[in-house]
């Protein structure tokens, strides 16, 4: 099973998502990357990201091994759950590999939609798509993206974005942890699921 994480520079919020995924989901055996659609080459994450990690967990020396990447077409062919932090992003993906957009969700919109399938839906999934690990969890997120359309969207079309703290206050990182850090554990669900 492999999941990509997507923001802007690789550097705060994909990151972030990407070592607390790797944290909660070890025991699985989960591959967790993370990439961003401007990447910055080979950054560290932001003292305030770092910081969020430990808080949420994510032992010093996993955090620390994080060097940020530019996102490319190739990277986004083995994913099995690609998800991006906004909406921006998600359209990146679209164009970069179209093939991919049933695996691709906002991080937020994929809570969303999850939300709506039952325990026994999502395992009915994968369990139809067989043994591999791989085609369970994407068969999973084909479930999830299938409820497109058929659950309420946010009040404002931004509710399935998390805000970008690049370079902004303590509190906008907080803010930011606070918008994706609940999203991230539907995402434990469903992958737990699916395995």
């Amino acid at each position: 099973m492999e999941i990509m994480t997507i923001c802007t520079g690789n550097i705060c919020r994909s990151p972030l998502a990407e070592v607390i995924l790797a944290t909660r989901l070890a025991d699985l055996g989960v591959t967790v990357t993370s990439a961003g659609v401007r990447g910055l080459a080979s950054e560290r994450m932001t003292p305030e990201a770092i910081a969020l990690a430990q808080h949420f967990g994510v032992p010093d020396e996993r955090s620390g091994a994080h060097r940020s990447r530019y996102l490319t077409e190739a990277m986004l062919t083995s994913p099995d759950l690609i998800l991006t932090m906004t909406r921006e992003h998600r359209r990146s993906i679209a164009e970069l590999a179209p093939a991919r957009l049933r695996s691709t969700f906002t991080v937020r919109e994929f809570a969303r939609l999850a939300e709506a399938a039952t325990d026994e839906q999502i395992v009915g999934a994968a369990n139809a798509a067989g043994d591999d690990p791989a085609a369970r969890l994407r068969a999973a997120a084909g479930l999830v993206a299938s409820l497109r359309g058929l659950v309420p969207n946010p009040p404002t079309p931004d509710g399935d974005d998390v805000i970008d703290p690049y370079r902004l206050a303590w509190e906008i990182y907080v803010q930011s942890a606070d918008e994706m850090v609940p999203a991230l554990s539907q995402v434990e669900r469903v992958v737990r699921l699916a395995a």
